[in-house]
């Protein structure tokens, strides 16, 4: 095979995957928001979205996975966003604009934001979908106590801080949806971090001197 035209190949499989997964997507979401995730079955959600059922589970595990993808990458975006705040910047502030991102990505949008809300909604919801939901939070703020401990040159491990002020910080993020979603999206989220953020700042910024291990 000639390796110049490999590229294009490998480009147009990954357009035609992606593009199955939109319309799996799509159509699971759709369903799911007007019917309920218990009255939806995989089923029905492969018969809208024109596929066969082998081919939904070769992009999902099951109907919770596409839901739950639909803020997974929320967070994927998290430590490197806060990766990319100034060094010298308070955490409060860094942490503040790094959970912002993706509660603005999802409400901000005009074409996808009521779909958005009534997904958020959806999930918060349903135990088995906020179950999920919850586990990648847990892991979202792994990530973030890891890059704050790089940041503070702190020990990951031995050091508290990290993860407090990591979990803190998704605690205002998931209220804040709470919030958003609870108010039928008529609250701004923006504003609602704001105001989050505003009682959690004294304790974000207590960060504790590497040497002494008092708040700096």
């Amino acid at each position: 095979m000639n390796p110049v035209n490999s590229r294009p190949e490998i480009s147009l499989a990954q357009r035609k995957r992606q593009l199955v997964a939109d319309e799996l997507t799509e159509a699971a979401l759709q369903l799911l928001v007007e019917k309920g995730f218990d009255a939806v079955t995989v089923d029905e959600i492969v018969a809208t979205a024109g596929v066969s059922k082998r081919t939904f589970f070769r992009y999902f595990a099951s109907k919770e996975d596409v839901v739950v993808q639909f803020l997974a990458d929320m967070g994927t975006g998290m430590r490197s966003g806060l990766a990319a705040r100034p060094a010298k910047e308070r955490p409060s502030v860094a942490l503040r604009h790094a959970v912002t991102v993706p509660l603005a990505a999802c409400a901000d949008r005009s074409d996808h934001a009521e779909r958005a809300l009534r997904v958020v909604q959806l999930i918060l919801r349903t135990p088995a979908l906020l179950a999920r939901f919850l586990e990648r939070q847990a892991q979202w703020r792994d990530d973030l106590a890891a890059e704050l401990a790089d940041r503070s040159g702190l020990d990951p491990d031995g050091d508290l801080y990290p993860q407090l002020a990591a979990g803190m910080a998704l605690t205002a993020f998931h209220a804040v949806l709470q919030r958003w979603s609870g108010s039928d999206g008529s609250q701004d989220p923006a504003e609602l971090i704001d105001q989050a953020f505003k009682v959690l700042t004294p304790a974000l910024d207590a960060v504790p001197n590497r040497r002494t291990g008092r708040a700096g």
